[in-house]
């Protein structure tokens, strides 16, 4: 919008200056003015979402009879405009503004409002054919279109985001357990040596984190699929159609996909924010899933000469301003610098879900902010994550064997043959003499050399029952 010229509109505190070329109103222009904060702004997929509600709301009360089809044609074709992202430059206004978000369920009244005016070739400002109020926000308030733009924006983005992002993840690191599955290496428990285990058992397992991650996408839908959208400004319903909700919610599901439904109690849908605090949740554990995997996969690549070096992962970009030919592991440290996000944006979500006063919840701004922040940036860490690190992986099964063989936990196999505490003895030489335990037990004769062969099979040790059957 251009800056300069002004133009005069009024609300119910009276008139305000307007930009000439805004398509909002008196209102939004009050809360431009009043919260010169952060300087962000609701991101694209709530205002999307936004507008879906307003698309769906103009179209039940047209079903309902209470909105005339010349009236509700203008504001379908306007709300769409606002779910295409054509009139994003109408929404300015600062994530920290009113709790409620008012002051933005407001603006999307005025721009739908006035771009309708706009089509039916009136000037804007004119709430002729159509009023923010009376008709763009009728059956509505700014209590239940809020609550409900979070569920809406958030339900979506984890349907066609994150899950989407986590499902390739999934398979990639199901992909390495197949290709790795022969290769052994040792395993390693209080970051010490412990028995052997198969590279593919490791990737395996990161795998089956990232399907319970699905799992737990699909899980914060659902409960973001319940809206509170009808309970209007205390979870009543006061100034609605009984059968709005209804209508709402199968307009919101044609076009999304998403089977929404209304809320069972709106005083505890509009009172509380539990649901956007559990789906939260969920991004926090996936978040810790995520901070688990990529933190391995850089340990286990790390060297490449005097770290652990079992992987070696894909050269994506100079490590070093001074050390020539240094390589990080930079996807890994990316990826685990957005779970620190996610989970942080998680305590400020459960604080403000903490913060619902009688029946009415004010810190609904910066809890969609957070959400969806999370969301975005889950997903996209994902994806570079896989696609540039993952898909590359490679084993260095030489170093993978020299470890093994190197390992004093090799002679956790004999303890059940020999007993624990000569078993003990072993390993301590083993640390002492730099000798392998396999070479102490020749020396040693501790068991005939084919028995011993197979005791000390490191294959045989990556299954239940293996050889020595040796407990936890």
């Amino acid at each position: 919008m251009k800056a300069g010229s002004t133009r005069v509109e009024k609300d119910s505190m009276g008139e305000m200056a307007v930009p000439e070329s805004a398509l909002y109103g008196a209102s939004t222009q009050r809360a431009v003015l009043n919260f010169p904060i952060s300087g962000q702004r609701f991101p694209r997929p709530f205002i999307r979402a936004l507008g879906l509600i307003k698309w769906a709301a103009a179209q039940a009360n047209a079903d309902l009879g209470l909105l005339d089809s010349h009236r509700s044609a203008f504001i379908v074709q306007a709300a769409e405009e606002v779910v295409e992202g054509k009139l994003d430059d109408h929404f300015p206004l600062d994530i920290f503004q009113t709790g409620s978000g008012t002051s933005t369920n407001t603006n999307a009244n005025e721009v739908i409002a006035n771009r309708s005016c706009q089509l039916a070739g009136k000037p804007i400002g004119a709430k002729d054919p159509v009023h923010p109020n009376d008709h763009v926000n009728m059956g509505q308030s700014s209590n239940d279109v809020i609550p409900s733009a979070i569920h809406v924006s958030a339900a979506e983005q984890l349907q066609d985001c994150i899950d989407p992002a986590l499902e390739k993840l999934r398979g990639a690191l199901e992909a390495k357990g197949k290709e790795f599955w022969e290769i052994i290496k040792i395993g390693r428990t209080h970051l010490m040596d412990a028995t052997p285990v198969r590279l593919g058992q490791e990737f395996g397992g990161y795998a089956r984190q990232v399907f319970y991650a699905r799992d737990r996408v699909k899980r914060a839908v659902d409960v973001l699929s319940e809206l509170p959208l009808g309970g209007t400004a205390v979870g009543t319903g006061l100034n609605r159609h009984l059968e709005f909700p209804g209508k709402v919610m199968r307009h919101l599901e044609q076009r999304t996909g998403i089977k929404f439904r209304e809320a069972e109690n709106h005083f505890e849908a509009q009172g509380a924010k539990d649901g956007v605090v559990e789906a939260s949740g969920h991004l926090k554990t996936i978040a810790v899933s995520l901070f688990k995997i990529a933190n391995d996969i850089r340990w286990l690549g790390s060297g490449p000469r005097c770290g652990i070096g079992e992987i070696r992962l894909p050269s994506t970009q100079p490590g070093s301003s001074i050390m020539p030919g240094k390589v990080n592991p930079v996807l890994c440290e990316a990826l685990m610098m957005v779970c620190a996000q996610v989970i942080g944006n998680d305590a400020c979500v459960t604080w403000s879900g903490a913060n619902g006063n009688f029946e009415l919840n004010v810190m609904m701004p910066v809890m969609a902010h957070n959400l969806l922040e999370s969301i975005r940036l889950l997903g996209n860490a994902c994806d570079a994550f896989t696609e540039k690190c993952v898909i590359g992986i490679e084993a260095n099964e030489e170093r993978c064997r020299e470890l093994v063989e190197l390992s004093m936990a090799m002679v956790t196999s004999l303890a059940p043959k020999i007993g624990y505490d000569r078993a003990a003895e072993i390993a301590k030489e083993s640390a002492k003499t730099g000798k392998t335990v396999r070479e102490i037990c020749l020396e040693k004769k501790v068991l005939p050399p084919d028995e011993l062969e197979r005791a000390l099979d490191p294959m045989a040790m990556t299954e239940p029952g293996g050889e020595g059957s040796a407990g936890g």
